[in-house]
């Protein structure tokens, strides 16, 4: 049985460390969903005594905490401005010192791009040491990636094997150390070993988890010249080899081809997820080179897309997929056993995720959430058998009712049903609402059951929220997924639009009170439904949307992945006929637009043009611009904003 320790640990002495002052305030809802979540990143020390994570501070700050278990005291050791730099996530070397990636973005050549860099400090924020390789002017144009870890090697105190560019070239050949390699790494000295050489066309390693480099995955080019080809070519290592063998060839651009995740030391396969019968399922490659394959697990209506992995050496421990809720399938007995337990010891309808774990696997590190409970860290003791609230990942909602999300699906124009996820008002009989259908951006994506922060803010305002996995969804099979959200975009965009007609029809939404909104994909969802069903929809909020496809396809021109994004996109009548700002003039409804001029997903220039359009044809429109913010408005003062503008903007 599960025992648990009800001394309050950190999470009600956190609050007030990791909040800045204008998001405390409960009286506007808006400051309570828009801060950025209390946890953005976090891991356990070998031992299991202590904990690191990283936290949102004020503005676009984000901070290096840690705790003492023994104490349960948090203490912040860095803090990096957000301007340009931005803590991502921190793991442990040993018992006292931490490696950690930061990045962000910056200007170069009058061009925005993203940067990362590694670096290692004790967790008390001494000995700091700078651990991704400094580029030369040659290189900086080539890449600005530091780098990633990919073997913590759990059995070496502050040594890791980390990615690394090379952009000096020399040698007969000129191209001898161009590219990515991986070096073994001392963190206390920064001194280097290499391990694997740089290879031009390298794109991906993957380590068995005890120090050995056993898949390499190399970027194919298209014919002769430098673009990519949407295809990766995989290499494999037998135990005890130098040399590499053929394992296969990902076509990611036709989602064709075997993707390798995880190697597995002892059993000596890769896992990793290839189509079978029209969806993913997850397969094992052998790596003594029989050239067997089994398939671990499938599924006959969704694909399976998720490993499941613990412990400092991420061993693989099962598999997930997602049909209306996300299920686990363990292959360890005990960690199923222990799920089981912890689920219900938790009550209610929580996922229950394993995130890290002491280095003997004594002491777990979990995470516990559900629809109406955006989540909570654990500290699970295997010894003793008992379990104790961390930290919250949204303190801010602690005192905040949660609206229920119901998995729903409905009739498209031709028949076909449409699965999706509503969530009605807290009290509500759920019937005449303001209403909002929230298309998910992607477009290969899919919304799932859980906590989401944009939907329940809506719900807290009394509007019923859509949410539909239409046609040109990932994660339901190629059939599902079509050609795409663009080239397939009027069987998309009909699917959005038959989620309000639905809404309508079923007494759940006043059509005069029928809004769409939707960020990324979902604001071109929403832009371009306005645009085919000019009737339905009152209003239209559209955040970072893409806007026009001839200008997505231009967007790419000069870049690595031109020739992939083009194909993506296609040629033919859809370019103009599914581009919302080449069809502004069919708008009928007010628009809102609001973009970061630092993305890099989707240029600032769709919104710019979208206004634009707009303007010319006589339409209502507001248009939002926050400098130096990317697609995901990572600043909690600008999500808090959006949510409070968006909301006077929608009909009541």
């Amino acid at each position: 049985m599960i025992q648990f320790c009800m001394r309050v640990f950190v999470v009600l002495s956190l609050s007030s460390l990791l909040l800045a002052p204008a998001a405390r305030a409960q009286d506007d809802l808006a400051e309570a969903f828009g801060s950025v979540g209390g946890v953005l990143d976090i891991s356990m020390s070998p031992d299991g005594n202590n904990i690191a994570f990283v936290a949102p501070g004020a503005g676009l700050k984000t901070d290096l905490f840690t705790i003492d278990l023994a104490t349960g005291l948090p203490k912040k050791i860095l803090t990096a401005s957000g301007d340009p730099e931005r803590l991502m996530g921190c793991g442990w070397v040993s018992n006292k010192r931490l490696v950690c990636k930061i990045g962000g973005y910056q200007e170069y050549n009058k061009e925005i791009y993203g940067f990362t860099n590694i670096f290692a400090l004790n967790m008390d924020g001494s000995e700091p040491k700078l651990l991704s390789k400094r580029p030369n002017d040659a290189s900086i144009a080539i890449s600005l990636g530091g780098g990633s870890v990919v073997d913590w090697l759990p059995e070496e105190e502050n040594f890791i094997l980390m990615t690394r560019y090379y952009g000096e070239s020399g040698g007969v050949t000129g191209r001898e150390r161009v590219g990515w390699g991986v070096d073994r790494v001392d963190t206390l000295t920064g001194k280097t070993k290499i391990e694997e050489p740089a290879k031009v066309e390298a794109s991906e390693y993957i380590t068995d988890g005890e120090g050995n480099v056993r898949i390499l995955g190399m970027r194919i080019k298209e014919g002769r010249t430098e673009l990519d080809s949407g295809r990766i070519k995989y290499f494999f290592r037998r135990k005890g080899s130098d040399n590499w063998e053929d394992l296969s060839t990902l076509n990611y651009a036709e989602r064709a081809g075997f993707n390798p995740y995880a190697v597995d030391p002892a059993k000596n396969v890769v896992y990793g997820f290839k189509p079978h019968k029209g969806r993913r399922a997850l397969m094992a490659m052998s790596m003594d080179g029989s050239g067997r394959v089994e398939i671990i697990y499938s599924n006959d209506t969704v694909d399976v897309d998720g490993l499941i992995r613990i412990g400092r050496k991420d061993r693989v421990v099962g598999v997930s997929y997602a049909t209306d809720k996300r299920n686990g399938i363990y292959f360890d007995p005990e960690l199923k056993k222990l799920s089981a337990a912890l689920g219900s010891a938790l009550g209610g309808d929580k996922s229950v995720q394993f995130v890290d774990s002491s280095l003997d696997e004594s002491k777990l590190l979990l995470f516990a959430s559900s629809d109406v409970d955006p989540g909570q860290y654990y500290i699970f003791d295997k010894a003793t058998k008992s379990m104790r609230p961390l930290l919250s990942a949204r303190p801010l909602l602690a005192n905040v009712k949660l609206a229920p999300v119901k998995p729903v699906s409905y009739p498209a124009a031709d028949g076909t049903m449409i699965p999706g996820y509503l969530t009605l008002p807290v009290g509500s009989d759920g019937k005449n609402l303001p209403a909002i259908v929230m298309p998910h951006g992607g477009p290969d994506s899919r919304d799932e059951w859980g906590f989401d922060w944009w939907a329940q803010f809506y719900a807290s305002k009394g509007f019923a929220v859509l949410q539909p996995n239409y046609r040109g969804s990932d994660g339901y099979g190629d059939s599902w997924y079509q050609k795409n959200g663009f080239q397939s975009w009027q069987t998309a965009i009909g699917d959005v639009a038959d989620a309000g007609k639905w809404m309508i029809s079923e007494g759940i939404a006043k059509p005069e009170a029928l809004s769409i909104v939707g960020w990324s994909y979902g604001g071109y969802a929403a832009l371009q439904s306005a645009v085919v069903n000019p009737a339905l929809f009152k209003s239209v909020v559209a955040i970072a949307p893409v806007t026009d496809l001839q200008l997505l396809k231009s967007d790419s021109n000069d870049y690595y992945n031109e020739k992939v994004v083009k194909d993506f996109i296609g040629s033919g009548p859809h370019i103009r006929e599914g581009s919302p700002a080449q069809n502004a003039d069919k708008i009928t409804v007010p628009v809102m637009l609001v973009h970061g001029d630092f993305d890099r997903n989707v240029d600032v220039g769709h919104s710019r043009l979208m206004e634009r359009k707009l303007k010319d044809a006589g339409k209502t429109v507001q248009y939002i611009e926050y400098p130096k913010l990317e697609h995901s408005l990572f600043k909690p003062e600008a999500r808090i904003e959006m949510l409070q503008r968006s909301l006077a903007f929608l009909p009541k």
